[in-house]
């Protein structure tokens, strides 16, 4: 699996904790790593997730749970008039998963991580959401570089 498509996955997982109660969240993984995978003209295939890629998918979605409070907190900061509770799912958790790798993931680069959430929204989210998601995580790195 590419990078890109690992983050996906990540995103998917996170999108779901919307949705669930922390503690439906190992049923979650379960259905997740066993629901056939999609290729890229949207059909079913018969590939499941490598082992390594399911290690390395769960393992960082835990370690952006473990910190959703203050990611919350960076995101409600560079938000103006906007908190993270009222932010739409899909923006919200792509924002989640950018900051984790901004701030706490030191193999991810700063402008690789802007750029895959960008990529994210505009697959995911709404018309507005590649600004939106640009402009926070813009405010975000900035406000980095000037500590």
């Amino acid at each position: 699996m590419t990078r890109a498509q690992i983050r996906e996955d990540i995103f998917k997982l996170l999108f779901r904790i919307e949705f669930n109660s922390l503690e439906d969240m190992q049923e979650q993984l379960a259905l997740f790593f066993d629901q056939p995978q999609i290729s890229e003209e949207g059909e079913d295939t018969d590939a499941q997730i490598p082992a390594a890629d399911a290690d390395y998918i769960t393992q960082k979605y835990e370690k952006i749970v473990a910190k959703i409070p203050e990611l919350d907190a960076l995101i409600d900061s560079a938000a103006k008039g906007w908190k993270s509770s009222r932010l739409g799912k899909v923006d919200l958790t792509i924002l989640r998963l950018a900051v984790y790798e901004m701030k706490f993931d030191e193999d991810i680069p700063v402008g690789v991580a802007i750029n895959e959430a960008v990529e994210l929204a505009k697959k995911f989210g709404q018309d507005e959401s590649p600004s939106f998601i640009n402009g926070i995580l813009a405010k975000l790195a900035k406000s980095s570089d000037n500590e």
